[in-house]
């Protein structure tokens, strides 16, 4: 992939390969108003930053309406002062389209070429052993 481009909480553009070049990256496709987002996808997504040192995760969150959300609106679905992974805004779901996400919450796990490892969607149990499994496969 040559470049997954996308806005940070400023509103400023980012290619996310760029920035995290050389770095195995999980990145989950979410939306705040999708429960199983923020109920499952999101505190699962922190136990991964918890647990493994050689993978960065990163949110993104896509807007499927006319609107940007704001740094308050990414950070009223957490209980925590500070974000707990860099946290992203996909205007016009353009990145996630360029993944083809299936929905949200999407997983995408990209390698430290910056080539997709796996990509899926899903936060139940299915998606949980996939997640666990191919998070394995690429940091070992």
């Amino acid at each position: 992939m040559e470049s997954l481009t996308v806005l940070d909480l400023d509103h400023r553009s980012v290619d996310i390969l760029e920035k995290y070049e050389g770095r195995n990256l999980l990145i989950i496709f979410y939306n705040n108003t999708c429960l199983g987002c923020t109920g499952r996808a999101i505190p699962l997504a922190y136990e991964y930053q918890q647990e493994y040192e050689q993978l960065q995760v990163i949110g993104i969150h896509s807007e499927f309406g006319d609107t940007i959300s704001t740094r308050e609106d990414i950070a009223s679905i957490f209980t925590i002062e500070t974000l707990p992974f860099p946290i992203y805004i996909d205007p016009e779901h353009r990145a996630y389209d360029k993944v083809y996400a299936e929905g949200t919450p999407h997983w995408v796990l990209i390698n430290k070429d910056g080539n997709v490892f796996r990509s899926f969607f899903g936060s139940l149990k299915d998606s949980r052993n996939r997640l666990a499994y191919a998070v394995e496969a690429m940091i070992h």
